[in-house]
């Protein structure tokens, strides 16, 4: 499912699963990813959300507010809420949209903000995150892509096309 992600962004996602543990939570939703992105510690997304000024301790006490945490670990597969696979397909949508070939870090926050309906979204707010500001910040972090519009423009001319190549990608995921 996660052939096309980077080494960090499949670091962070395991992150998420081992966040969902420790709270006792038998889903993984985007509040687990978001943790797990600012676990992850060496990414863009993790960058993005230090300069903001969220770190992971205030993401967990914000978490715990918002839906508990639960009694016991789970065992066995913790699977992703609908939402969570939701923020997934975004972040595929935009490192096409980026014209990236692999899905990073910030791909999966770019996600996260664009979804601005989770957990995640709450935590953030509560934080006093400014979602367009985070968005910004990212894609000044982009190696080459500081100048490119926020909307990042309309994909590769002459290549697949970004709406094609999701389709595949996510089919072939199972997301």
């Amino acid at each position: 499912m996660f052939e096309r992600f980077t080494d960090s962004a499949r670091h962070a996602v395991v992150l998420a699963q081992d966040q969902a543990r420790t709270l006792g939570h038998n889903h993984i939703g985007t509040e687990h990813l978001l943790l797990g992105l600012i676990q992850e510690g060496e990414g863009i997304a993790t960058q993005a959300l230090a300069a903001a000024g969220i770190s992971l301790e205030a993401v967990r006490e914000q978490v715990v507010g918002v839906i508990g945490q639960g009694q016991q670990e789970p065992s066995g597969h913790i699977a992703f809420t609908p939402r969570a696979k939701k923020v997934l397909e975004l972040a595929v949508r935009e490192a096409l949209q980026l014209g990236h070939k692999h899905i990073g870090t910030e791909h999966i926050l770019l996600g996260l903000i664009r979804e601005g309906e989770g957990v995640a979204a709450q935590v953030l707010a509560g934080l006093g995150a400014d979602p367009d500001g985070l968005r910004r910040q990212v894609i000044r972090l982009l190696p080459g892509e500081g100048a490119k519009s926020p909307e990042y423009g309309a994909g590769r001319p002459g290549g697949t096309g970004p709406v094609r190549a999701r389709r595949c990608w996510i089919r072939s995921a199972g997301i």
